[in-house]
């Protein structure tokens, strides 16, 4: 690897986003631990060290610590946040805890010339999201950002190339952020810019052929979407005829997908592709549940069990491929990591039992899903497929609120293609990153044919987002949502009613469960 930006991971929701921002700069980067081995940093040939932010306190007992190495490693380093306090506590500045928290947009304003804040403006819009702050600076350090609330809103140490901010840079409510990291590599770590989502394509496939080795055998979990095709097209590139994909129709599948992923894999690809009909034996298991969380786990269970049979079956298959993503990953984080807490688990991440019999190949891992969809176009996967909004593993189950039964399921799928039918018809399918139809376990009185109706309420879903770790409603038009609603109504039976989800993420969740 020619060059890289190590980010360390001290528990922030957005620590993925700041490796995501650096790739999109042109620098590769990747997360590991706080205490990852300096060995393990070193590996990657870093040009610099960010410290992410994170939900703790410098001064709790158990606190994540900087590593013991970093100050002699004769890095540039970049302290954010949670990060910067840490650089002040642990080269003797004073961080203490005020009356009053800073979360939201704020104000800075520029006190010294920095190159961290070359070609921005004097006063800048930034978002904070802190409790404590920094009351003395460390030894060589200076300030050069201040606002009402905040003393020290940015520090530096140029002789080091240590800086710090008490902002957050990588999210899109710092005006200014991008270029903060653009200076931070180019001109304070020296990065060239050598890097694009497509150079993983080759990286990829060499990971895969010195996991797999030169006679191992590859399963290949196709879901349907973008994410476990890409996947299943670098590890054929891997290691060829030594890869079978395996596609699971379990029953909760949107409308004609089965159909899609056979035609493409089969037809335009020519990659070995087993077909399993298991739709009876995923709804036996689900009979009953309505916690998205137990559905999450049964259907993770299923889809393994239904692999190591196939595995069995084809011979001698050691290894499991599954499309996961970095998103995938930190929302599925176990909270004893102290690394922030779990929002759901990921049937693909959480989900899997203890008792696998098989080893997990999952070369995305590390990637997010604009880098997915640029290597998915390298491969030659079609275009229709690569922009396919994304589907989550446990499919209509968990877009399916309350018990899953196949009648409640054959309602789903007809409101769902509506929905999507008609965005794609207005052209708005590409200008939203994710939009769903939710079934909710919820019946209301209607009027129908002059006669009362008492019949289930349909949820449409749509955002807008660049990364899918923060998301806003799409402002869809009146017409569309009438023409839409009037469909499902008039075209589904059992709805008297849908209704549109206008919440951002956070507060909620993309998905409903």
């Amino acid at each position: 690897m020619s060059e890289s930006i190590v980010v360390l991971d001290f528990g922030s929701q957005t620590a993925q986003l700041i490796v995501r921002r650096v790739r999109e700069l042109g620098v590769y980067s990747e997360l590991l631990p706080h205490d990852a081995p300096e060995s393990a940093v070193r590996a990657l040939n870093p040009r610099g060290i960010i410290l992410s932010g994170g939900p703790a306190s410098v001064y709790d007992p158990g606190s994540p610590q900087m590593p013991e190495w970093l100050p002699q490693a004769q890095l540039p380093v970049l302290g954010i946040c949670y990060g910067m306090q840490l650089q002040s506590y642990a080269l003797g500045g004073v961080v203490l805890r005020p009356d009053n928290r800073e979360y939201g947009p704020a104000t800075i304003t520029l006190s010294a010339v920095s190159p961290l804040f070359a070609e921005t403006p004097a006063e800048q819009p930034v978002w904070m999201s802190h409790g404590d702050r920094i009351e003395q600076l460390p030894p060589g350090f200076h300030p050069i950002a201040q606002n009402e609330s905040t003393p020290f809103a940015a520090m530096g140490d140029e002789t080091r190339h240590w800086y710090g901010v008490q902002f957050h840079p990588e999210v899109v409510h710092t005006a200014h952020g991008r270029t903060l990291l653009h200076n931070f590599l180019y001109r304070i770590c020296g990065c060239h810019g050598d890097w694009q989502p497509a150079n993983f394509v080759a990286e990829a496939v060499e990971r895969v052929r010195a996991r797999v080795g030169s006679d191992g055998r590859v399963i290949c979990a196709l879901s349907g979407g973008v994410d476990s095709a890409v996947a299943a097209l670098i590890i054929h590139q891997a290691i060829g005829e030594r890869l079978t994909c395996v596609f699971v129709d379990n029953g909760l599948l949107r409308l004609g997908e089965a159909e899609q992923v056979i035609d493409t894999f089969r037809e335009h690809l020519h990659i070995p592709l087993v077909v399993v009909n298991a739709a009876e034996e995923f709804l036996a298991a689900l009979e009953g549940v309505a916690d998205p969380e137990r559905k999450r786990k049964i259907i993770g269970e299923k889809f393994i069990r239904i692999f190591e049979r196939e595995a069995r079956r084809l011979g001698d298959a050691k290894f499991l491929a599954q499309g996961t993503l970095y998103p995938d990953v930190i929302e599925s984080s176990a909270p004893d990591r102290k690394k922030g807490v779990t929002i759901k688990t990921h049937h693909n991440v959480g989900g899997l039992p203890a008792d696998m019999q098989m080893e997990l190949v999952e070369p995305l891992r590390y990637m997010f899903k604009d880098e997915v969809r640029a290597a998915g176009l390298a491969l030659g996967l079609p275009e229709d497929w690569v922009w396919r909004h994304p589907f989550p593993g446990p499919g209509l189950a968990v877009r399916l609120l309350g018990p899953v039964s196949w009648p409640r399921l054959e309602t789903l799928r007809k409101a769902d293609n509506i929905f999507i039918s008609e965005l794609k018809a207005a052209g708005l399918y590409r200008s939203t990153q994710q939009a769903f139809a939710v079934l909710l376990p919820v019946q209301s009185v209607g009027v129908m044919g002059d006669g009362r109706t008492y019949a289930d309420t349909i949820a449409l879903r749509a955002v807008t987002t660049e990364d899918f770790m923060t998301a806003d409603w799409a402002r869809l038009p009146y017409d569309l949502l009438a023409r839409i609603s009037s469909r499902i109504v008039n075209e589904v039976d059992g709805v008297n009613r849908v209704v549109y989800d206008i919440s951002s993420k956070p507060p909620a969740t993309i998905e409903w469960e």
